[in-house]
């Protein structure tokens, strides 16, 4: 077999022996590289494409396969195609602004890249301890409901993508009461530049209580469905049980972290092992499991689901007794808006704070005006901040030259770090466990181009 090149002249081109030297052509980035070798080894091999676009790679993935029949012999990652720029934007905008950008990356978990975020400029400003408690069991309401509505997702699409229809129905029922809470605190159900530096940007709404248990009652319903649907289920253990097997070993060599590495056996969790936003006061458990396979990750992200709903029952209980206390810092040249309080409308600001910025008092007007289009100074320093994510420990490092916007925002995005993990994973298996490998991962990626 020979081709031509249309880099070389035809008639310039020695003759080729069809029978003895195999030739190959190919074209675009690695698969120049790919044929060179073929060409190098002289032995026919299969490499294929999952992605970028594929209904089973949890977005924009791009999976690099070489098989031998149904054996994967090689697998490869291929990022970057959801690149938003988002940390080199928030450069360019004051760090208030800056929420609205990093609530975007991940966008099945945004309470985290907000409060990770918040919580590093705090420790930059010196505020950390200043912040109201009642602003900071609101972030962990927030941030535990996120939890589980990620893990809702995780099991959803994973479900689907096996061809368990009613899995992904179920899950994104049971989401959709979470949704609803979201929307009710914040106005929105995804992207919700909620959280602030100083605190949250407005108290929760009255009636929240009632909405929650009723909430936490469907949900509850809906994971028993699913742990019917799935872990009794003998067709869905045996495609998941000793697939996509990373011990402990490889979890550590890999920076695994979340679900992941906790199913082989280390109970690692940013929660416990570094407590933020107040965690050590709360009760709650770590599960863990030793089997280090997709189906251990499946049942530890249930338990996960009822642990975090254990945790926002406590934090209902918490905002009850402390109704009417502040959800933002008193300094008001931090606190943006200059004043935040819930007004007549259950939203913005209250109508005696507007009469005095607009009618009484030019000094506040000007102040008010300053804050929210220049922006708050931040100490010149770098800090780094960890919180514990769906998919893992999601670490934020920021750099102030003591300006009004970021001189540098670096986000460590576990689904990208969880994403090394692909070939030791689904190297020997078959090509159908590398969806369920990759599910297992549960990797989003605007987390992981950014």
């Amino acid at each position: 077999m020979s081709t031509q090149s249309s880099s070389t002249p035809h008639a310039a081109r020695p003759p080729v022996d069809d029978t003895s030297v195999p030739s190959f052509e190919s074209s675009g980035g690695d698969w120049d590289e790919i044929a060179a070798e073929i060409a190098e080894l002289g032995e026919e091999r299969i490499v294929v494409n999952m992605g970028p676009q594929h209904p089973s790679t949890h977005g924009v993935l791009r999976l690099m396969l070489e098989i031998d029949g149904e054996t994967v012999t090689e697998a490869r990652c291929g990022v970057g195609y959801l690149h938003t720029g988002i940390e080199k934007n928030m450069e360019f905008r004051t760090w208030t602004q800056g929420v609205a950008f990093c609530t975007r990356m991940d966008y099945l978990a945004p309470f985290f890249q907000e409060a990770a975020y918040c919580l590093g400029i705090e420790r930059l400003l010196g505020v950390e301890d200043d912040v109201p408690e009642r602003a900071q069991v609101i972030r962990v309401l927030l941030m535990e409901l996120n939890r589980v509505a990620s893990h809702l997702v995780c099991l959803g699409t994973g479900g689907n993508e096996m061809g368990a229809t009613t899995v992904m129905t179920v899950s994104f029922t049971a989401r959709e009461e979470i949704l609803r809470i979201f929307e009710s605190i914040t106005g929105l159900r995804m992207n919700h530049a909620f959280i602030r530096p100083g605190g949250v940007a407005q108290d929760v709404p009255a009636g929240l209580t009632e909405d929650f248990w009723h909430m936490d009652t469907e949900v509850r319903k809906y994971l028993a469905q699913l742990g019917d649907l799935m872990l009794a289920n003998p067709i869905f253990r045996s495609r998941l049980v000793g697939t996509g097997h990373l011990n402990l070993a490889g979890c550590m060599a890999l920076g695994v972290t979340g679900p992941v590495l906790r199913s082989a056996g280390l109970p690692y969790d940013v929660r416990k092992s570094a407590p933020y936003c107040g965690y050590e006061t709360y009760d709650f458990d770590v599960p863990t499991s030793t089997e280090a396979d997709c189906y251990s990750r499946v049942v530890l992200r249930i338990e996960e689901c009822y642990q975090s709903l254990k945790i926002a029952a406590q934090c209902i209980e918490r905002l009850e007794r402390s109704t009417g206390d502040p959800v933002m810092v008193a300094d008001k040249k931090i606190a943006w808006p200059a004043q935040l309080a819930i007004g007549t409308d259950g939203a913005g600001n209250s109508l005696e704070h507007i009469r005095e910025i607009m009618g009484e008092s030019m000094e506040s007007l000007i102040h008010h005006f300053k804050l929210v289009t220049e922006g708050f100074r931040v100490p010149a320093g770098q800090v780094f901040q960890t919180v514990e994510h769906p998919r893992g420990e999601l670490g934020v490092h920021l750099v102030s030259d003591g300006g009004t916007r970021p001189y540098r925002a670096h986000f460590r995005d576990p689904s990208f770090n969880n994403l090394q993990a692909v070939a030791l994973m689904c190297e020997g298996g078959q090509v159908a466990d590398v969806v369920v490998a990759v599910a297992s991962l549960d990797p989003v990626l605007g987390g992981v181009d950014r």
